[in-house]
């Protein structure tokens, strides 16, 4: 039986599975109570490093926060304000968070990669108190766009770039001294003391949706749904990771997937994570991997498939594999080789890799499964923080996203979830209080029974598994009144010569591919603009031989430069459909 320990309120509290504890309504352990033991008990280990940086142990990481602690305290930060944060993944970016946690604030991520007029909408709809800022952020904002903030605190050295608080100037000024005279004698494991959430159902975080759809959303996440995600996480995750293991964070941490999967599960399981501190290229994801070799990759589609096309598939799609994969003989000795060389391209050491946040492509998805590679695909939402679904790659199935995680419940709107599709919608541990100061958005995704409605149609198994279709908000009508989902025709599309991305558009009745070709590539072959388009059209006509006639192509639309992206690399779909 696998063991989950936490504690609460300085005593040891044991649940047994965590499928039990939700069953039995027992008492939810204290989230912060996690952090607190993780950094106890792993006082001397690596906890956090920025790629080619600096290193932490789990002493320093709680010495920075007590720091922070006391920054907030002597500048009149009181439990429940907010405080935003808004860099580029990295340690003390991570400090930074666990350190507005720990004081019982509502922490408030930010995508660094946002537009400054949405850095300053969220600040300022969230009534944050303070804002963390990276170095490209800290360059680019202008604070007289957020009158209400009463402080600015750098990332990288927690000096102050703004104070409009004369109590925050002092603290910062005489922070060194205010440490040592509270501990002259050291700061040892058993000063260690965090805050106890009085509810579960108590606010730790307010996370903006990406903006797929041009509008976020302040997601309110009690203390609750933190909890439920980590305990899945150690539960699926924590028995085949040993502690002390090395992990890679390639996710950004203001995203719940990047957040909850890599960071939140690495430092509360005693691992030593890494940062990518730099743009995520694939060429320093393949470096990384190789260097630090990760022992569990999580990850989005987009990396995923770029790796596979880009390192292995060259190798493995010669002729000489081609023939010897039919000889029964040898077949299952070239799949283990095919496979260890998959396997290296991820650092050689990953017990699986998980994929979330899009589907991954059914042809990648395919290669992988039939050189029995351990890949899993999981589901969530912001909104969920982020666990809906999950499986281990034993329990994988091609499409599929896995089964239900414990502590929620799911299940499809359709008078028949096993062939005809219908809305997912779920309800559980996970699920968020609500957006922040919009009760009406609020009531129309989560019914009067507590169901949140995803917005995402699907059907599922009759052994549990969800097979995503596309979204609801997405879904576009036939002439003669049929469902197309483009994100299946995108799929079949995306697998095809020269395409690096695209997308499927509605206009006047018609379909239209927008793809962006894989530019690299075009080079390298030196096509002319006219033998693109004309690869583009036998992609276009190749296609549509495997489309109903309904959901056939008209037209490819070429478009040089990448799509305009979310963080978690979701094509901004709103932006291309005029």
């Amino acid at each position: 039986m696998h063991i989950i320990f936490g504690f609460v309120q300085n005593t040891y509290y044991l649940c047994t599975k965590f499928s039990e504890l939700c069953s039995m309504d027992m008492q939810i352990p204290s989230f912060n109570s996690f952090i607190e033991n993780s950094i106890k008990e792993n006082w001397s280990k690596n906890a956090l490093t920025d790629y080619k940086g600096k290193t932490y142990q789990y002493h320093d990481v709680a010495r920075k926060i007590e720091k922070l602690h006391i920054l907030f305290e002597y500048s009149g930060v009181q439990q429940g304000d907010k405080i935003a944060l808004c860099g580029r993944n990295s340690a003390n970016w991570a400090i930074a968070y666990l350190a507005t946690l720990t004081y019982g604030a509502v922490a408030v991520p930010i995508q660094h990669e946002y537009r400054n007029q949405h850095i300053y909408n969220i600040v300022n709809h969230s009534d944050a108190k303070l804002l963390f800022v990276g170095d490209i952020v800290a360059t680019q904002i202008d604070e007289n766009e957020m009158p209400n903030i009463e402080g600015i605190i750098y990332i990288p050295d927690y000096s102050l770039t703004l104070s409009r608080s004369e109590k925050l100037t002092y603290a910062r000024e005489n922070l060194n001294r205010i440490f040592g005279e509270k501990y002259p004698k050291f700061f040892h494991a058993e000063n260690v003391k965090y805050h106890i959430e009085k509810s579960p159902d108590e606010l730790a975080m307010i996370n903006y949706t990406s903006g797929t759809t041009g509008h976020s959303k302040g997601v309110m996440i009690p203390y609750r749904a933190l909890y439920g995600n980590l305990a899945i996480t150690l539960e699926e995750m924590g028995s085949h990771v040993p502690e002390n293991s090395k992990m890679l964070s390639i996710l950004p941490m203001a995203h719940m997937y990047g957040l909850a999967m890599e960071f939140i599960f690495s430092f509360c399981h005693g691992c030593h994570l890494y940062f990518l501190t730099r743009v995520p290229s694939p060429t320093i994801i393949a470096e990384a991997f190789k260097e630090i070799r990760p022992a569990i990759v999580v990850s989005v589609p987009l990396v995923v498939e770029k790796i596979i096309r880009k390192t292995v598939l060259p190798q493995v799609q010669t002729n000489a594999f081609k023939v010897l994969m039919k000889m029964p003989m040898v077949k299952n000795k070239v799949k283990e080789r095919v496979r260890k060389i998959v396997d290296e391209a991820f650092g050689g050491n990953a017990y699986e890799v998980i994929v979330g946040g899009a589907s991954l492509n059914k042809d990648v998805e395919s290669f992988l499964y039939s050189i029995d590679f351990p890949i899993t695909v999981g589901y969530g939402t912001t909104e969920t923080a982020p666990l809906i679904t999950f499986s281990d790659y034993h329990d994988f199935i091609p499409g599929s996203c896995g089964t239900s995680v414990k502590g929620m419940t799911t299940k499809i709107l359709s008078s028949d979830p096993e062939n005809i599709e219908g809305e997912i919608v779920t309800k559980g541990i996970n699920v968020m209080l609500g957006y922040y100061k919009d009760e009406m958005t609020t009531d129309q995704v989560i019914d009067e029974d507590g169901w949140y409605h995803t917005g995402d149609l699907g059907t599922m198994s009759a052994d549990g598994h969800v097979f995503i279709r596309g979204r609801k908000k997405n879904m576009l009508l036939g002439s003669n009144g049929q469902n197309i989902y483009p994100e299946e025709i995108e799929d079949k599309l995306g697998s095809m010569a020269m395409v690096s991305e695209c997308l499927v558009i509605q206009k006047d009745e018609q379909l239209i591919g927008l793809v962006h070709p894989d530019m690299d590539e075009v080079q390298n072959m030196g096509f002319t603009d006219k033998e693109l388009e004309d690869v583009m059209e036998h992609n276009r006509q190749e296609l549509n031989d495997q489309l109903p006639t309904f959901c056939k192509i008209a037209a490819i639309q070429i478009y040089k430069e990448e799509f305009e992206k979310t963080p978690k690399k979701s094509i901004k779909r709103y932006k291309y459909q005029n």
